[in-house]
């Protein structure tokens, strides 16, 4: 026999184990369910209530779920309360049994118990499905209009289930709501209101249109609540029902929002809640944010917005955190709308940051972001600053990087903006974003009257405190470049400087600057990458300093030809070489052009198989005869702006009045030019001043010729500052090169079809190459091209080779030739398939630069030839 409800509850809290407590219930649930299969009506609802309380207790009690539908057919009130809660507990609006109820639910909503109805209410409006809504719609309709305040009442808040899953009978409910706005009782209305802004959430102009018209309505309902007397029955804490003002806010708020004859009219009813709700109390101030956010969401008047914004400010000096906490977040959201009027209150959003509680301190710095300008620039940088002094570690990224953002935004000079990011640097160096180091020393490369007066600041703070890798890189970054002026005479250092900006003067002897770059090379706690910059910041002094310290600088820099890490290994080789090219030395150690702040695809990475090319304003310059072993030397070591291949001798350069550099021009030169008839070996071997080679000044043997790649982040963010500052990758120039892009989504050429285009792309002394092209079925921006090469000369080709340059709308693929010897007088050929890629296909056509290169009866022969493609391909 089954125990009572009490009984029940107080076994299960004198269990001792969770074993016990388990016992307890299945022995429990047994007994219920030998009452449910006697059919014992008279203590079914007790078996219920039991079962309500193990099923809170997280127990299945899914046998129950038929006895709760039983209870509710049953005629008393006792059972239907118990029924109807279990309806609501035990089961959900998926369960096909609730199909069984609509008849009974339907009923009693028509019963002449008004507190049977209010039970049938309350069930459709928690549980109530797509059908059940739509078969008892006309019922809740009628229950609107009921003298029933408890009824209409309930009525309102079944309806909004009912209006949720059938939102096409909006139309007969309209009437309905309309009347509930004219009710006395409170509680009505609080239910009418509710029911409006439910639908207004996701309503569209039509929906809106016919609750606009009742602004005036509520209007006046809200003036009688704020200003009316003592009203006992509705009174919280000396606010007459703070519920249903706030509701009637909320509901004006998406009634005004866009509307500007509806914001016009709620205009004085908002500045009079504004001004006699009381803010000492949590209810005064729940109904002034309602008010603030009504405020600024509708199509308000500018002092009445101002207004709102002040109550926001008040709400700051509050010493509730919650509202505090609420106030720094609506001004996060208005301060676009209205920027003058939150500055006058910055003063108590910078207190903010002192605030023990984290979640304030993060919204007052968010706030803080969006109020700096031209004009507050150097105030709230220095209330930012002393805030990242203190700062927890979990805030210094963040804050470090939004403060670099402000400063090169709104930076009143280019001196204080140096000094800002120094500071920066010097407070929090390990959480600068990677740019930054790049960025600054672009700006004190692009701006001479910052060179002397950089040198100095980042020199004094070298010497303070060399453990901060990004400031210690600028550092001796700038003391290479600018040395010079490090040690020379400061008169005129001020100059450029602005009000408020700091000026500075300080004497050191080339010998204090070598000490500290020495310092900072042989400091075990300096990453490879300071000592990387150190090593060439300590080969750029000797041509900056007096000669007699370059033995000294020299023998620093030998330290680490055998040192165990690559980077400084291959340096201090390269640089203890080149103190023997006297000649050579200051022109690849001159003074750096000016460099451009990285782009975004240099600081994130450049697209796959695209390389980061050098700026237009940038030419890339034309190595010539002249100073040969300067410009293996730039190559090597990534001197020049953007590495250059050797242009063949046969090929004359490009003049220096050429105002146009050809993209195709930058890999394998000029413009072809008509070879002699008969070239001789001799016409085609370097010259002597050339036979100079790289490897030479290393002592090894010669290398293929490589294009280094451009290198990423700081290092090509500052030009050539390769040297010495950063490894990169050579990659071997071959023709078969192919991008990443490319190969990744195609396969092996296959040759043309018959009947494809076919044209003579070269013919010159006797060697004939001719293109057959076709069109990759279903893909026209692929073009397959079978090159066939014969030679007519009476004597054969060898080591015959054909390379090509596309533009970068172009992407080919090359396969291996089938041969490197053509035969004598058209006896034999060669072919290669070759796949093009045209990623602008029907707007740029397809264009080659051919280099061919054989060995032929007199010696090495190279030439170069453009080829257009038909048109269509």
């Amino acid at each position: 026999m089954s125990i009572r409800l009490r009984d029940l509850i107080k076994n299960v809290r004198g269990s001792k184990t969770a074993a016990e407590e388990r016992a307890v219930i299945q022995k429990e649930c047994a007994a219920i369910r030998t009452s449910f299969k006697e059919e014992d009506a008279e203590n079914r609802h007790r078996n219920v209530a039991k079962l309500l309380y193990i099923h809170m207790l997280g127990y299945p009690t899914h046998f129950g779920q038929m006895e709760c539908l039983k209870l509710i057919v049953a005629p008393g009130y006792t059972d239907k309360r118990i029924g109807y809660l279990g309806l609501m507990l035990l089961l959900d609006e998926n369960q096909e049994v609730l199909m069984l109820v609509t008849n009974s639910l339907k009923n009693d909503l028509n019963h002449p118990n008004q507190f049977i109805v209010g039970l049938a209410l309350t069930a459709l409006g928690n549980i109530g499905t797509t059908g059940m809504a739509r078969d008892t719609a006309p019922e809740v309709e009628k229950l609107l209009a009921s003298t029933n305040p408890y009824i209409r009442k309930k009525a309102a808040l079944a309806a909004i289930r009912v209006l949720r899953k059938v939102p096409e009978l909006l139309d007969n409910f309209v009437p309905r709501i309309k009347a509930l706005l004219t009710e006395r009782n409170h509680g009505v209305l609080l239910t009418g209101v509710t029911l409006m802004v439910e639908l207004t959430q996701a309503a569209t102009d039509a929906v809106l249109d016919p609750f606009r018209k009742l602004v005036p309505s509520l209007v006046r309902i809200l003036k009688n609540l704020v200003l009316s007397g003592y009203a006992p029955e509705h009174d919280v804490s000396g606010v007459t029902d703070p519920f249903l003002q706030v509701k009637i806010l909320r509901l004006l708020r998406m009634l005004g929002k866009g509307d500007s004859e509806a914001s016009d009219q709620m205009n004085d009813i908002l500045a009079q809640v504004a001004t006699n709700t009381e803010s000492t109390k949590n209810v005064g101030n729940a109904i002034l944010y309602e008010a603030v956010q009504t405020i600024m969401t509708i199509e308000a008047e500018p002092g009445l917005r101002v207004m709102a914004i002040n109550i926001l400010g008040r709400f700051l000096l509050n010493r509730d955190n919650n509202i505090r906490y609420v106030a720094l977040n609506t001004l996060s959201k208005v301060v676009n709308a209205d920027v003058q009027a939150v500055q006058r209150h910055r003063n108590t959003i910078v207190d903010c940051l002192k605030d023990p509680d984290v979640s304030i301190r993060r919204r007052a710095l968010d706030l803080i972001y969006s109020l700096v300008n031209e004009s507050n620039i150097r105030i709230l940088v220095r209330e930012l600053l002393n805030f990242l002094l203190i700062s927890d570690v979990q805030f210094r990224p963040e804050l470090v990087a939004k403060l670099c953002i402000v400063t090169e935004k709104y930076a009143p000079s280019k001196r204080w903006h140096v000094d800002t990011i120094l500071r920066v640097m010097s407070i929090a160096g390990a959480f600068i974003p990677d740019e930054v180091p790049a960025n600054l020393v672009a700006l004190i490369s692009s701006s001479p009257e910052l060179h002397s007066y950089a040198v100095q600041k980042l020199y004094l703070a070298l010497t303070q405190d060399s453990s901060h890798g990004p400031l210690t890189q600028v550092a001796v970054w700038c003391i290479g470049e600018f040395g010079d002026l490090l040690v020379a005479d400061k008169t005129g250092a001020s100059e450029g400087a602005k009000e408020g900006d700091e000026s500075i003067s300080i004497t050191v002897s080339e010998g204090d600057v070598v000490d500290l770059v020495e310092q900072v090379v042989r400091d075990p706690l300096s990453t490879v990458p300071v000592r990387q910059y150190a090593l060439t910041s300590l080969m750029k002094l000797t041509t900056r300093f007096s000669p007699s310290l370059a033995q000294r600088i020299k023998a620093t820099i030998e330290t680490y030809r055998s040192n165990l890490n690559v980077e400084l290994q291959q340096r201090s080789v390269e640089y203890s070489n080149l103190f023997r090219w006297e000649a050579v030395r200051t022109q690849v150690l001159d003074r750096m052009p000016v460099l451009e702040p990285p782009s975004r695809s240099e600081v994130d990475g450049a697209p796959a198989g695209e390389p980061v090319r050098t700026p237009a304003a940038a030419p890339v310059p034309v190595h010539t005869q002249s100073a040969p072993v300067a410009d293996l030397l730039g190559d090597l070591l990534g001197m020049g702006p953007t590495p250059t291949p050797t242009v063949p001798t046969n090929v004359q350069p490009k003049s220096s009045s050429a105002t146009t550099l050809d993209l195709l021009g930058d890999l394998f030169g000029p413009s072809p030019t008509p070879a002699p008839a008969q070239p001789s070996a001799a016409t085609n071997r370097p010259p002597a001043s050339m036979g100079l080679d790289i490897m030479d000044l290393l002592g090894g043997p010669a290398v293929p010729t490589t294009i280094p790649s451009p290198s990423m982040g700081i290092n090509s963010g500052m030009g050539g500052m390769n040297l010495g500052l950063g490894a990169t990758s050579p990659h071997t120039a071959s023709p078969h090169a192919t991008s990443p892009q490319m190969s990744a989504q195609t396969s092996t050429p296959t040759s043309p079809q018959p009947g494809s285009n076919a044209f003579t792309g070269y013919n010159k002394q006797g060697v004939t190459i001719v293109f057959e092209a076709a069109k990759q079925p279903g893909a026209p921006q692929n073009t397959v091209v079978q090159a066939t090469y014969t030679n007519a000369n009476g004597f054969p080709l060898s080591n015959f080779s054909l390379q090509a340059a596309v533009p970068k709308h172009l992407k080919i693929q090359m396969a291996p030739p089938s041969g490197n010897a053509v035969p004598a007088s058209n006896a034999g050929k060669v072919t290669q398939l070759i796949r093009i890629q045209n990623s602008e296909h029907g707007s740029k056509p397809i264009i080659l630069r051919l280099k061919i290169d054989y060995v032929g009866q007199n010696g090495p022969v190279s030439d170069m030839a453009d080829v257009n493609f038909p048109a269509g391909l």
